[in-house]
């Protein structure tokens, strides 16, 4: 099995090679690579590479029983038989940190120390489970990974950079992809929307022409999720796998807002915040709010109260949904079920670049799939999956009503690159440029 190529790996050696190094703080939801890819860039690029998980082994917590200064922890560390702790040649990873929160304490103590490089990795479900009696702020830079994303995926199907890169041109020149390319790229744009970016996902893909197999180890991090929110989100277990399990259903809604009264007659959003926030702060679900005017900063007119919820993976979207739809996309029918999985893929790629979700409903008129903070103006995103994508009411509805406030106006579509009047028209692949 090939290691799959990740870009958190540069960021790795940007903060390895940065000057005031302090303890580098991998965050992310469970089973997106942080561990494989923190070993991968651990043994490359130190001569000892030192892995200690906390919940695959108990016993490495009692270092850090007594007292926290460095000394102290670095013998307690190397009577369990770890090492060599060698100064200025050594990576110390401290996974799962959630499950020592002494450890994630003492960091301040061995980055003080400066001997030793450490990267610490939590599954955000859970990071709270346990209280830290004291952050180590000032000494701690943190990261968040996410699963595979587009152009991950494509490196992973033995697409050449160069090719990625002459679409990427084509992009910042909005000119068409030659024709072939632009299949090709479709095609596992598709392929992308079913294995979505999980990396055992990817690799039974990768490894085998029978989906099931895929389709398989979705179900078996659905399985470790929902076994997650069981074990971790306390009294909101309940609220927080209820809310979990009805993401696809609700979103295959026409509006796809997520409406809490189908969960539960009379349902508030005070009930079911802080589950909901869980399943967010876990790095599994992303949050995507309503505004109420198109003018920045968007903060401003965001109502917490209605929303959208989309899935971190579209794999595990598509496994949810529990109907086949995976033939179907394969096939072609990218608009199944009103675009669902396409639009929680750009949800997925714009959260992938920290943009905040926001959605624009004005109920007789208009409504936008996204609006973002583009620079200092706003610019807008209508995802069309079907073959009709140059018809668009809403985003021209939208245009007429509010002149020059767009700085861009873009249709990702199965089409290819085209700019007609005020709209951009850009195949659905190019949301990992945006």
């Amino acid at each position: 099995m090939d290691m799959l190529k990740r870009k958190i790996l540069s960021s790795f050696l940007d903060w390895k090679n940065s000057k005031n190094k302090v303890s580098l703080l991998v965050k992310g939801a469970r089973q997106v690579g942080k561990t494989t890819s923190v070993r991968e860039f651990g043994k490359a690029r130190y001569k000892n590479f030192i892995e200690i998980n906390f919940e695959k082994t108990p016993s490495a917590r009692r270092a850090f029983d007594g007292d926290l200064d460095a000394r102290t922890i670095i013998i307690n560390l190397s009577a369990q038989g770890l090492g060599p702790f060698e100064a200025g040649n050594t990576l110390v990873f401290f996974d799962e940190i959630q499950s020592c929160p002494k450890a994630r304490t003492a960091i301040k103590f061995l980055v003080e120390d400066g001997r030793f490089d450490f990267i610490e990795s939590g599954s955000l479900l859970g990071i709270n489970y346990k209280e830290v009696s004291s952050y180590p702020v000032g000494f701690e830079e943190q990261i968040e990974m996410f699963p595979l994303d587009f152009e991950e995926f494509v490196w992973a199907n033995g697409v050449s950079a160069d090719v990625v890169d002459a679409i990427n041109a084509a992009y910042q020149a909005l000119s068409p992809v030659s024709g072939h390319i632009h299949d090709k790229m479709m095609d596992l744009f598709r392929k992308y929307l079913i294995v979505g970016g999980m990396p055992s996902a990817v690799n039974a893909f990768l490894e085998n022409d029978d989906l099931s197999q895929t389709i398989r180890q979705q179900n078996i991090i659905l399985s470790n999720y929902r076994d997650d929110i069981a074990k971790y989100a306390g009294k909101e277990k309940d609220k927080a796998k209820a809310i979990f399990d009805a993401v696809p259903e609700q979103l295959n809604k026409k509006n796809k807002r997520f409406y809490l009264a189908a969960l539960e007659k009379g349902a508030s959003t005070r009930k079911y915040e802080q589950a909901t926030n869980w399943l967010v702060d876990a790095g599994v679900a992303y949050h995507c709010f309503n505004i109420s005017g198109l003018a920045l900063p968007l903060s401003f007119s965001q109502k917490r109260n209605l929303y959208k919820l989309y899935m971190l993976d579209t794999g595990l979207l598509c496994a949810m949904s529990m109907n086949g739809i995976q033939n179907a996309l394969l096939s072609g029918d990218i608009k199944i079920n009103e675009g669902m999985v396409a639009e929680n893929y750009v949800a997925a790629a714009l959260t992938k670049k920290r943009i905040p979700l926001h959605y624009y409903d004005k109920k007789t008129r208009t409504e936008l799939d996204f609006v973002w903070n583009d620079g200092k103006s706003l610019s807008v995103i209508e995802v069309k999956s079907g073959n009709e994508y140059r018809r668009h009411i809403a985003l021209d509805n939208a245009i007429f009503d509010n002149p020059g406030v767009f700085k861009r106006k873009i249709v990702l579509c199965k089409g290819n690159v085209e700019a007609a009047g005020d709209v951009t028209y850009l195949p659905l692949y190019m949301a990992m440029f945006l």
